[in-house]
């Protein structure tokens, strides 16, 4: 009988430490497995560490390494697209024994068909499934969502998202903006293994046709909403209502560093 190797479907990392993930989140306290402690560590590192793509604009390679992840927005407080702060967000699951799966889904924001370019969390929590991404830039969820509360309307802070099943047995994102529903994502219960997002992280970094290599965007959530860089405007969203302005190409640092906390480096 021939041998041969099971690979892991979480990510490895060997400079991973639960601390300091939770110093640099912010967390303060005890994390227990339960429900009201996981979404905490969800919101606070989505306080903390912001949605960004400057390394793609920069043409730098975007690693999926874990170690390299870990260095990057731990070690070099950077932020990271859905691989990256979704990867750091699996490693602490790992570290304190919450049992997940990755999902490809597919991005249903714009008219064109998308491939599955998109990467989230199932993770097992006091014996219920819930969707885990902190990685959709400006319109993901805020906290962990039950998979089973499909067609129901769960708020999340000021805003609203919603679960439902497709006629091919697949899960459907949606959120309420501007009252009326907009589809984010789709996606199925196919484990992935880490390393299956190579392609799709190839293909979000490099490719003309990708959105991150054709815009700069930055999202920092926030206890009353978001602020969100992209194509030369700042949008605050507080309380659900919005402000927004312009800016030059040249206080893009500036803005970078005191909106949130990023020096391209």
């Amino acid at each position: 009988m021939n041998a041969f190797t099971v690979y892991p479907n979480h990510i490895d990392s060997s400079n991973f430490e639960l601390q300091s993930y939770l110093d640099r989140i912010h967390f303060i306290g005890d994390v227990h497995l339960n429900i009201g402690s996981i979404s905490k560590m969800m919101q606070c590192q989505l306080f903390s560490i912001p949605f960004e793509n400057l390394d793609v604009q920069d043409r730098k390679t975007i690693s999926l390494v874990g170690d390299d992840i870990v260095d990057k927005i731990i070690g070099r407080k950077r932020g990271g697209y859905c691989y990256e702060v979704n990867g750091l967000f699996a490693l602490a699951l790992q570290k304190i024994g919450v049992p997940y799966i990755f999902v490809a889904a597919r991005p249903l924001i714009t008219p064109v068909e998308n491939p599955r370019t998109h990467m989230a969390i199932i993770a097992t929590i006091e014996n219920e499934e819930y969707l885990i991404d902190l990685g959709f830039g400006g319109d993901g969820i805020r906290e962990p969502l039950k998979l089973s509360s499909f067609e129901s309307e769960e708020k999340q802070g000021s805003e609203t998202f919603s679960l439902m099943k497709t006629a091919d047995n697949e899960y459907l994102l949606k959120s309420l903006i501007n009252n009326e529903w907009r589809h984010l994502y789709s996606f199925n219960l196919h484990p992935q293994r880490w390393i299956d997002f190579k392609p799709a992280n190839y293909f979000n970094s490099t490719h003309a046709d990708s959105f991150f290599v054709q815009n700069l965007l930055v999202v920092l959530q926030n206890p009353l909403g978001k602020k969100i860089l992209f194509r030369g405007f700042i949008k605050s969203i507080a309380n659900g209502k919005t402000e927004s302005y312009s800016f030059e190409e040249n206080e893009y640092d500036n803005i970078l560093a005191m909106e949130f906390n990023l020096k391209r480096m």
